[in-house]
């Protein structure tokens, strides 16, 4: 055969006279790439669900907010970023302002309330009760609202500048530097 271009099948001829048991027949075979995003039905989760379940797992708990998200069909890792104020997983460390704020709000309320009872189980607690009575109850009622307010403040992890961004944040190193007597020497004969 001389050399040159030739269609398909004499190629494939010439190759299975020279080696007919090493040929195999290409198969071509065409495979669909999952789509990215959603599926199809697969809908958005309005933010007043998102700020309950944020609400709800600040409040009440994890178990609660759980509780919620599976009437709904919400994966326990939403439910993660709800909690701090995040949309997604993806988008965990850039909080949504409408639903931190929501969240914010529901803790001081809380807070509030804890710490009116708080007040006023301190208030009840007079000298003539001490005298007279236990005030173990009424002191275990304050502890619990104390906690109860530790529990609901917010925790500052990251700077965050007027807006509630996270701001970044440097650390310099210093390197020592050091002396050239202090690495070995070696005499080199050209």
């Amino acid at each position: 055969m001389p050399v040159g271009l030739v269609n398909d099948d004499d190629f494939s001829r010439e190759l299975e006279k020279l080696s007919p048991r090493s040929i195999k027949k290409n198969v071509v075979e065409i495979i669909d790439k999952p789509s990215r995003g959603r599926d199809d039905g697969d809908n958005n989760v309005p933010d007043s669900l998102r700020q309950i379940i944020g609400e709800e797992a600040v409040i009440n708990g994890r178990q609660s907010a759980l509780g919620i998200a599976g009437m709904f069909g919400i994966s326990s890792s939403s439910v993660s970023a709800y909690t701090k104020g995040a949309t997604s997983t993806t988008s965990y460390d850039t909080p949504k302002p409408s639903i931190i704020n929501h969240i914010n709000k529901s803790r001081a309320r809380a807070s509030n309330k804890a710490g009116k009872v708080l007040s006023r189980a301190l208030e009840s607690i007079t000298q003539e009760k001490l005298d007279y009575t236990d005030a173990k109850d009424l002191s275990a009622i304050a502890k619990d609202m104390s906690v109860v307010i530790k529990n609901l403040e917010p925790k500052d992890i990251a700077p965050t500048d007027a807006n509630g961004v996270n701001t970044p944040q440097f650390v310099i190193f210093a390197p020592q530097f050091r002396d050239e007597r202090s690495f070995d020497v070696i005499h080199v004969q050209e």
